[in-house]
């Protein structure tokens, strides 16, 4: 037997190796490579790169699916599809042409659950189309208008035109409601700066005879003097812009009557320094339900209403909070008992459901424990219980559940308890569309029972990155600066990762209140710019700091009064891990974020200026005293009553400590964060002799919006590669 001695056998296995290392190098270069126009949402080819979906709508209790060119219904059974009509059929109901045609059928909803009948819109009209009979049964041009509130059950139209409300009947007898509306007096629109879960200024009886509406005095707000350079000459666009601490708007609610044509406004009393939200009917249409919080949004009041007279009735309930109280949903009305309904609350800590009657009675706690009703989706009105969305299995996710108001018993409706779902219910609520993503799936949507649990697969999407190289992502915990809490972050490793090598990382922050970065959908919600710096050879670590949403009241608060402050001990103790890895090169470690997260970017390397070497902060807020009076005072109070945490967050007190190399962004017309913000801390580091790099977008708002954001990711991208690789 031939012998092989020790030094043959280590030469032919590293030969061995160096073979295998060949053809892995060889594959991964056979892999597609992405560019931002696949990565970005306003890239070119953006739209074949994302999980593939569908699009579900219910018909009452029936299941339609509904793509450009058809509508079928669906089997909920079996999942089998039917043609209900197609794009070519309804348009030749219309007697469209090739300029006034329906384009896609994605849109269209079914507003009647016993009849054949879609909305649609082409251009600005929108029409009620019998898909049966194949006729228009009714239409509204909205041409010139700014919003518009379609009522189903009466056909009626709410609409604002040049800041004026009017109404249209079914028959499009128009009536003009306000005649004073102007830049100063608003009607009809979303008021507090959409705060408060304020989406819109109308609100429709559910008879449809009757519409409670907003009207904003800002009069006594200052004109925030933004300024369109794109016409021949400058043309001046002020926004109303309330400060921290400065005068606000007054709002009022109206109640106009169909039937009689008469307006009633809610007799709240002094509007001066109050916010009105979160407004809701009662079944029968007499009552009108506000809830109402004083400037300090320390005390918040349920608060009933005559809606034919606008007297007040009754306090029904309040809540106080040494910080805040934040009501962000309407109440709501159980469909089998009128004298009951629902009201969220977080008072124990985390939001969750509680049940009390039209005297104001709590009569108990309907969900409870140390995690956070996200959403109810409905009412199973037959089996008496509300179908909700909680993050009950996992702080970073979502899923479905139904609790029974009469025992308090749950039920998951997911079948494997993971993931990331969103659920849209029948009108019975028997039956969800289950539409969810885990870290490893990219999208799969089922019929759920909620009698039994039973799901019926509708679809499932394919990778839209197979045959790319992708990089690893990654979730796990550290403790939060306290010691006590966990905090969630994501890890995006470079493609071909190597772990004997060291990477620059770059640190992505937001870190605000009502946002989080770190979540159980695909890649773990991962950002697809964390991806493309990846490919290039960055690692990515993202972490949701105390101060973040989901995790409870007291998770966010502790951020009160001092924005900023712990958010960045939260970060910094990221820092602290990612340089317990030996492939983190901590020498390299850069920061970017943007609006509250372009905050953090510039306090970290104004507060840290030696651990960071390289940020890029996009529409960031420099002073909180130059952000607007709702979200500012929450979290801050006043500078009257706080200046001493004013002057400890303020990034102007920071410029003289900036070290690393800062790119700032924004857009000249941002209404958001206004432009203020970034000169102020532009003009402190001139006079302290700080070098920071200054890009604009002319024209763009605070976000940059379709291709510019390509153009916006390659800057930002371009950046570190100049000075942190």
């Amino acid at each position: 037997m031939m012998k092989i001695n020790r030094s043959t056998i280590i030469a032919r296995l590293l030969c061995l190796a160096l073979l295998a290392f060949g053809l892995d190098m060889t594959a991964n270069a056979q892999l597609k490579q992405f560019t931002l126009e696949d990565l970005n949402f306003g890239g070119t080819n953006y739209k074949n790169m994302i999980p593939k979906s569908r699009t579900y709508i219910w018909w009452g209790n029936e299941l339609v699916r509904a793509d450009k060119e058809t509508c079928y219904q669906v089997n909920k059974a079996t999942g089998k599809e039917k043609v209900l009509f197609t794009l070519a059929n309804l348009n030749k109901w219309l007697g469209a042409t090739k300029d006034n045609e329906v384009a896609s059928l994605q849109r269209v909803t079914f507003p009647y659950a016993d009849k054949p009948v879609v909305k649609v819109a082409r251009q600005n009209v929108l029409l009620l189309v019998d898909f049966k009979a194949h006729k228009v049964l009714w239409q509204h041009d909205a041409t010139g208008e700014d919003v518009v509130d379609f009522q189903p059950v009466s056909k009626a139209v709410a609409y604002v035109k040049d800041n004026n409300l009017y109404v249209a009947d079914e028959q499009g007898h128009a009536t003009q409601l306000t005649k004073d509306g102007s830049h100063d007096i608003v009607y009809g629109q979303a008021v507090h700066r959409n705060e408060f879960g304020i989406m819109g200024g109308t609100f429709w009886s559910p008879n449809g005879k009757q519409l409670a509406f907003y009207r904003m005095d800002q009069s006594m707000v200052t004109d925030y003097p933004l300024v369109n350079t794109a016409t021949r000459t400058a043309v001046l666009e002020p926004t109303k812009y309330p400060m921290a601490g400065e005068a606000s708007h007054k709002v009022t609610v109206g109640v106009y009557d169909m039937k009689t044509g008469a307006t009633a406004y809610l007799k709240a009393g002094d509007p001066t320094d109050r916010y009105f939200t979160n407004i809701a009917w009662s079944p029968d249409c007499k009552t009108i339900y506000m809830q109402e919080l004083n400037r300090n949004q320390t005390d918040m009041a349920l608060v009933s209403y005559d809606a034919a007279t606008g007297e007040k009735l009754a306090t029904l309930y309040t809540e106080h909070n040494d910080k805040y109280v934040e009501p962000l949903h309407p109440i709501q009305f159980l469909p089998w008992d009128a004298s009951k309904f629902i009201l969220q609350s977080q008072k124990d800590g985390y939001n969750h459901l509680y049940l009390l009657n039209t005297k104001g009675e709590q009569l108990k706690q309907i969900t409870t424990g140390k995690w956070v009703v996200m959403e109810v989706l409905g009412f199973d009105a037959q089996h008496e219980e509300i179908i909700y969305q909680s993050n009950e299995c996992n702080p970073i996710q979502q899923n479905i559940f139904l609790v029974d108001v009469n025992t308090g018993k749950r039920a998951l409706m997911d079948d494997n308890g993971a993931g990331w779902h969103n659920g849209q219910l029948s009108q019975n609520g028997q039956y969800i569309i289950d539409n969810y993503q885990t870290p490893t799936v990219p999208r799969n949507i089922a019929l759920v029972s909620t009698a039994n649990g039973k799901r019926t697969p509708l679809f499932k999407a394919d990778d839209p990155w197979k045959g790319y190289a992708v990089p690893e992502y990654s979730c796990g915990t550290i403790k939060a600066a306290d010691g006590i809490t966990d905090l969630y972050y994501r890890m995006v490793k470079p493609v071909n990762f190597d772990p004997q090598k060291k990477y620059p990382t770059v640190v992505y922050v937001y870190g605000g209140p009502h946002a989080h970065n770190v979540d159980a959908r695909w890649h773990y919600c991962s950002r697809s710019w964390e991806t493309y710096m990846a490919q290039k050879g960055y690692l990515l670590f993202i972490l949701d700091n105390r101060g973040s949403e989901n995790r409870g009241r007291d998770f966010e608060q502790v951020t009160f009064r001092h924005l900023g402050v712990e958010e960045m001990k939260d970060q910094i103790k990221g820092v602290e891990f990612l340089k317990t890895l030996p492939y983190v090169d901590a020498g390299r470690l850069g920061v970017h974020g943007w609006s509250f997260g372009g905050f953090m970017t510039i306090s970290l390397l104004t507060t840290y200026p030696d651990v960071f070497k390289v940020g890029v902060a996009g529409g960031p807020v420099i002073d909180w005293k130059y952000y607007e009076v709702m979200y500012g005072e929450r979290y801050m109070d006043t500078p009257q009553t706080n200046p001493e945490g004013y002057a400890e967050t303020s990034l102007i007190n920071k410029a003289k400590n900036l070290k690393g190399k800062l790119q700032v962004i924004i857009g000249t017309d941002d209404p958001t964060v206004v432009p203020q913000n970034a000169e102020a801390f532009l003009r402190e580091c001139i006079k302290v002799g700080t070098q920071p790099d200054f890009f604009v977008y002319p024209g763009e708002g605070h976000n940059m919006m379709g291709h510019q954001s390509v153009h916006l990711h390659e800057r930002i991208t371009q950046y570190f590669e100049d000075y942190l690789k």
